[in-house]
């Protein structure tokens, strides 16, 4: 049976997003590739097919959600009022916690991107650097930006980490109030 000229890329990018998920789940380290692959209806024998490793997926599915973090956090010019109140609200949500599927890879990948390949962990480096650019302006302060971000980062950590959701809200809501008292948000408080 003969593939479309198109099928190789097309199981390679089912194999990404297939992937994302699982790894920000479950862990990619301790996901065995015939389980990515099963993940998409093939056997693990065609992997190699795709990826020259299981190291090769990781940097690729590292990259693509350090740019998708990136086009949902950063703040972009002539942004309307509010939109970064919007984006933190929206991060530090129970919604976000309770899916980390669909969320920020660093809270659920971070130890394993920090023991990436070299670049992946540029890929990250250039995609967090863009959303601290684009939250400094927003805040007029770009050291503040990192701490913004390690707060946000660290506070769905902890939320995802926790058994109770009057604890996980708890963990939410007092990091939006801090951080809008802080930053002089009042759509935070």
């Amino acid at each position: 049976m003969r593939y479309s000229s198109s099928h190789k890329e097309e199981t390679r990018r089912k194999l990404i997003e297939s992937s994302r998920a699982i790894a920000k789940e479950d862990g990619f380290a301790s996901t065995g590739i015939d389980a990515l692959m099963a993940s998409i209806g093939l056997t693990g024998g065609a992997f190699y097919n795709h990826f020259p490793s299981k190291q090769a997926l990781f940097d690729a599915l590292v990259a693509e959600e350090a740019s998708n973090s990136a086009d949902l956090l950063a703040v972009g010019e002539g942004a309307p009022e509010g939109d970064l109140a919007r984006r933190l609200r929206s991060y530090l949500s129970t919604y976000h916690a309770l899916h980390p599927e669909s969320g920020c890879a660093l809270p659920t990948l971070g130890p394993e991107i920090a023991r990436a390949t070299p670049a992946a962990r540029s890929e990250v480096e250039k995609s967090l650097k863009r959303i601290q650019k684009s939250w400094g302006a927003d805040l007029d302060d770009t050291g503040a930006a990192w701490a913004v971000m390690a707060q946000c980062v660290g506070a769905l950590l902890l939320a995802r980490t926790v058994e109770t959701e009057r604890t996980r809200k708890e963990i939410l809501a007092s990091s939006r109030r801090f951080l809008g008292e802080a930053l002089g948000i009042d759509a935070l408080k």
